[in-house]
């Protein structure tokens, strides 16, 4: 491939002293030492053969846990292998985005597949397939939601905290406040969303509220309270779901959200190293929010002879309009990460969706009463319902508890303070499992 950069030697060289380096090298200098310029340590003239060997050698160094039990975002779902096997044949691997709807006809109507999937999980009119993930796809909403006279989004303190970092970088540089409603100040209170203080948060300023459905801390909140609140008030609600929940939970829609955003990860995409995840974003059929949408929307319509095709619909990225018109710069569409989501929805189907949703809250709740049989408690325990993640306090430091527990093959849940602990079940996750890491709690 050719190796023409589009910029001159001076160009390179104003653009390092604008943000402070001289060379390009500089870029990696957090990079520790010892892991730089790190050869593999394999002698050379050997075959390939010998040479994979020695590779999948160095690759069973990596500890791979029997039972995971941690989430905080990232879930370890069963992927059934018809999912795994279409999605990897190379009349999709090799899909991009459909620049050209009468070429693309494929990939158009796949994409819309799974917005009409999203749709009716969420209960929205309207949805996207072209957010990174969902921290981009709540910084995207926040956005959508800015008003001239209204540019502070009211974030509580119990959310995800990649996404308050996510919607810092989006907006901070757009004049835009993110206000973080901490549990210190009240705002949060036996886990959950004080409405009565948020309440008192919200003024003519305030362009939306973000709330997490359950929340990071596992915990379901009155999502519907809260937007008939906020709504009296002349406030926009942005709801973050975990998708699954929607099998069981009242969505987003009947709970009076505007805009519902969240990561379809948990549908068929591994959890991997960190990605690529799937961002989604829905919402009602109205100008404020609609036309406002970043990304593709794929619309379904008809040719010049009659029959069903799809197009482009809306496009507010600044390839298709003017740059200063452009509601986005979002380049990707996640056309692949999208289809696997819909094929596993396909596979699973509606009932499919319940057990797996039903299962996962079930083993919850049942770890959730072990756990806490000796001197471990639930952090939040007053007549607070949670899906399948909850939080525990214990004696003994977080760290000592996670120790013991890959020793024994689990990944326990994440430490989110000395001696507190996020958890998280899935349908992946055994009974016996539960019951050893109970044993660990109590002997711990």
């Amino acid at each position: 491939m050719s190796n023409y950069l589009s910029i001159t030697e001076q160009e390179e060289k104003e653009m390092l002293e604008a943000i402070g380096v001289s060379k390009p090298s500089d870029l990696y200098a957090d990079i520790p030492i010892s892991l730089k310029n790190k050869a593999l340590k394999i002698a050379p003239g050997k075959s390939q053969q010998q040479v994979m060997e020695e590779i999948e050698a160095y690759a069973k160094e990596n500890v791979v846990f029997d039972s995971i039990m941690r989430g905080a975002g990232a879930y370890d779902h069963y992927v059934p292998s018809v999912v795994r096997y279409l999605s990897s044949r190379s009349e999709f691997l090799t899909a991009y985005t459909p620049y050209q709807a009468e070429m693309s006809q494929g990939i158009l109507q796949s994409i819309f597949e799974f917005q009409t999937m999203i749709c009716a999980l969420t209960g929205m009119e309207v949805a996207n397939a072209s957010v990174y993930d969902g921290s981009s796809a709540a910084a995207e909403a926040a956005f959508m939601c800015v008003e001239k006279n209204k540019k502070v989004i009211l974030v509580p303190e119990n959310v995800k905290p990649e996404v308050i970092e996510t919607m810092r970088t989006y907006l901070s540089r757009r004049g835009i406040e993110i206000k973080v409603l901490k549990e210190s100040e009240g705002y949060i209170k036996d886990g959950k969303v004080d409405t009565q203080m948020l309440e008192k948060a919200i003024n003519e300023n305030t362009a939306c509220v973000y709330i997490e459905q359950p929340n990071y801390y596992g915990i379901i909140e009155d999502a519907e309270f809260v937007c008939d609140m906020a709504h009296h008030k002349g406030t926009k609600v942005i709801m973050g779901c975990n998708p699954m929940t929607l099998a069981l939970l009242r969505s987003p829609a009947e709970c009076g959200a505007d805009i519902a955003v969240g990561d379809a990860q948990p549908f068929g995409l591994s959890v991997s190293f960190g990605g690529p995840y799937l961002g989604f974003m829905a919402t009602r059929v109205n100008k404020d929010t609609m036309r406002r949408m970043p990304g593709r929307i794929v619309g379904q319509t008809t040719d010049g002879q009659g029959n069903r095709c799809f197009v482009l619909t809306l496009q507010g990225r600044e390839q298709h309009i003017r740059r200063e018109k452009a509601m986005s710069n979002i380049c990707s569409n996640q056309a692949h990460c999208a289809l696997v989501a819909s094929m596993y929805l396909s596979a699973m189907g509606k009932e499919g969706l319940k057990e797996v949703a039903t299962t996962c809250t079930s083993l919850a709740h049942y770890a959730a009463q072990q756990f806490t049989q000796g001197k471990a408690t639930l952090k939040y325990p007053n007549n607070n319902e949670f899906f399948h993640e909850f939080i525990t306090v214990t004696p003994t430091k977080a760290e000592k508890i996670v120790e013991k527990c890959a020793k024994e093959g689990v990944l326990a849940g994440l430490p989110i303070g000395p001696n507190e602990i996020l958890w998280c079940m899935t349908e992946k996750v055994r009974k016996s499992d539960i019951d050893k890491v109970a044993e660990i709690m109590r002997r711990a």
